[in-house]
C-alpha cells in the first residue's frame, strides 16, 4: 500500500461531500490517524477507507463551529468564496487571499 499525495492543502477551504458543513484545513494526516473507536462509530455503509489522507478542519455549519476530521474522499473544494467563521482561525492563520488562508509561520525550537 502506498501513501497517496494529499489532494487538498493547509489553508484551503473545503466542504463535505454529504453533510452540510465547510471548513479550512489546518492539518493533514497522510492516512487515518484517529482512534479505532472514532472509526467504528462511523456507520459502516459510509465509513471511509483508512489508506487515504485525512484532514483536520476548522469547520462550521448553520448552527455552530467545531473541529472535524474528514477523509479525502468526502471533501470537495468550497466554491462559495465566503470566509470561514471559526473562532480559532487566528490561532492557525495570518490572513486570507481568495479561497486560501495563509498559515502562520511555525515557531522553531
Amino acid at each position: 500500500m502506498s501513501i497517496r499525495e494529499a489532494r487538498f492543502g493547509i489553508g484551503q477551504i473545503v466542504r463535505h461531500r454529504v453533510y452540510p458543513f465547510r471548513g479550512v484545513i489546518f492539518d493533514v494526516d497522510p492516512e487515518f490517524a484517529n482512534t479505532e473507536e472514532w472509526y467504528e462509530a462511523i456507520p459502516e455503509d459510509v465509513r471511509p477507507r483508512k489508506d487515504q489522507p485525512f484532514y483536520h478542519l476548522l469547520a462550521e455549519n448553520e448552527e455552530t463551529t467545531y473541529v472535524a476530521y474528514v477523509s479525502e474522499q468526502n471533501l470537495l473544494p468550497d466554491e462559495t468564496g465566503a470566509p470561514v467563521q471559526h473562532p480559532q482561525i487566528e490561532n492557525f492563520f495570518q490572513g486570507r487571499e481568495g479561497d486560501q488562508y495563509t498559515p502562520k509561520p511555525r515557531a522553531t525550537h
